[in-house]
């Protein structure tokens, strides 16, 4: 079965296509800004023009317009090709990406940036299951967990804020898709945000 895979929570923009657990095609840009114009080229640059059997996407937390676009373009090429979609962490793929050294150290923390001044952290195990819930929290209140091999876009700012560790930077790439164990996908993908949005609704005057 082909499966497409999409992840642009952050400042990558990340697509590849499976079929089975056997990676046929990838395309992965450290972009920053963009997603919107850059997402659905990526997947028409793949194999097949991406057409798959079934999608997967990265559901965040993340930036809150990748976040957005990411799932909104995995639903409409569900909708308009009639295939299953499904979700997933983001902050798991991240930790599928580093599959190895997290089973080496027996688990590891993900950071990654959470905008204003936060970092979106989560404890996974050896066998990348999560240890912990998912967290928003000011980096002098993440250093005083104690994983000592960190991973993610933020990884090297913690462990030099905290004195001590490993540090693995890394962005969340849709070729770890693979590794992620199959307890990780859910049904009706919907944005997981990690903190409240940035701009408030008015209230009634």
């Amino acid at each position: 079965m082909l499966r497409l895979v999409i992840d642009s929570a952050s400042e990558a923009c990340s697509v590849a296509l499976f079929d089975d657990s056997a990676l046929v095609d990838f395309r992965h840009e450290a972009i920053g800004r963009g997603h919107a114009e850059r997402l659905v080229p990526l997947i028409a640059e793949l194999k097949r023009g991406g057409r798959a059997d079934a999608i997967a996407v990265g559901c965040g937390p993340g930036s809150f317009a990748g976040v957005r676009i990411g799932v909104a373009a995995a639903r409409a090429l569900a909708l308009g090709w009639k295939v299953p979609v499904q979700g997933f962490s983001t902050l798991a793929l991240v930790a599928a990406g580093a599959a190895a050294e997290l089973a080496e150290a027996g688990g590891g923390l993900i950071v990654m940036e959470g905008g204003h001044g936060q970092w979106f952290v989560q404890p996974f195990a050896a066998d990348l299951s999560p240890a912990a819930a998912m967290r928003s929290l000011l980096p002098d209140e993440a250093v005083e967990l104690e994983d000592p091999v960190v991973i993610g876009n933020r990884a090297e700012a913690f462990v030099a804020r905290r004195g001590s560790g490993r540090a693995l930077a890394a962005l969340p790439d849709a070729r770890a898709f693979a590794a992620l164990p199959t307890a990780a996908l859910f049904a009706d993908p919907s944005p997981i945000y990690g903190r409240a949005p940035d701009a408030k609704p008015m209230t009634a005057a």
